[in-house]
């Protein structure tokens, strides 16, 4: 889930938004534009100056990220839900809340390492040539793990632990409440219908909620050693120059991508759940 951070794509409409702002000021003193303006622009930037191809640098680094972050996040979720609920068919709010941080976190602990190197493709992008640090996944990892020693793949663990738990519990929490509220005062059913719209009202709920340190987490993973000295030195950093604003920079590419990659996820989800049901 992506949650989060779940770009595949690099420079993504969302990471180049996140980022830029850290450029702002220093684009502004040499005179030069904002290169990106929105997602749609991002988007044509990106084509215009670097090819489509682009669209699709990183992928490996995305995939790697998602399917270990995901596999933890969602294929764990009921049974530590089941935990806490000692095996009761009622399911209150709380220990929806508990399974998704339990989760999110777990993920986290054990991925991180693939969301550093998928931030940092993500950074390097629009450089080519010799101006570009990594040339292949292995090869950051290994560059990482000796620059920065192991603590460096472990970057930004702290801000993406409260990153991945708000999301994974807006998501499943938010998803499993519109879902219920749709089945008991709707004529839906428990099907594509029903899972769409609950899929997609839980990304709009998540977006609003997890965009804040989403953009932090963004900005602290990609940052030069030394230029913040925490997660909240760089968030008050981000308050001071930027505004309040500046924590919903990519509102609408993070919107986008959360609302399909819920619906996608989601809806899987419940097919599989149903197929494995009809195979016992």
């Amino acid at each position: 889930m992506l949650p989060p951070s779940v770009c595949l794509v690099s420079p993504c409409p969302l990471c180049s938004t996140q980022i830029q702002g850290e450029e702002k000021g220093a684009a502004a003193s040499h005179g030069t534009a904002v290169r990106y303006r929105g997602v749609f622009g991002t988007i044509t930037t990106m084509v215009r100056t670097e090819g489509a191809r682009s669209l699709y640098s990183g992928l490996v680094a995305g995939l790697q990220r998602q399917m270990s972050f995901a596999s933890i996040r969602i294929g764990l979720y009921d049974s530590v839900k089941s935990f806490y609920t000692k095996g009761s068919d009622h399911v209150g709010i709380g220990s929806r809340l508990l399974a998704g941080c339990t989760t999110g976190a777990m993920a986290v602990a054990l991925a991180q390492p693939t969301d550093v190197v998928k931030v940092r493709f993500q950074a390097q992008a629009s450089s080519s040539g010799p101006n570009r640090r990594y040339h292949g996944t292995m090869q950051a990892y290994k560059t990482i793990a000796k620059e920065e020693g192991m603590r460096g793949l472990w970057r930004g663990t702290g801000p993406n632990i409260a990153r991945n738990a708000i999301v994974n519990c807006t998501e499943l929490v938010t998803y499993d409440l519109i879902k219920d509220a749709l089945l008991k005062n709707t004529s839906l059913t428990d099907d594509l219908p029903c899972h769409f719209t609950s899929a997609f009202g839980a990304g709009f709920c998540t977006t609003v909620i997890a965009s804040p340190v989403d953009v932090v987490k963004t900005r602290y993973m990609n940052s030069a050693l030394g230029q913040y000295s925490s997660t909240l030195n760089c968030a008050h950093a981000m308050v001071t120059k930027e505004g309040p604003l500046a924590f919903y920079k990519g509102f609408m590419p993070s919107f986008l991508r959360l609302g399909s990659w819920n619906v996608v996820m989601f809806v899987t989800y419940e097919q599989l759940k149903r197929a494995m049901m009809a195979a016992r």
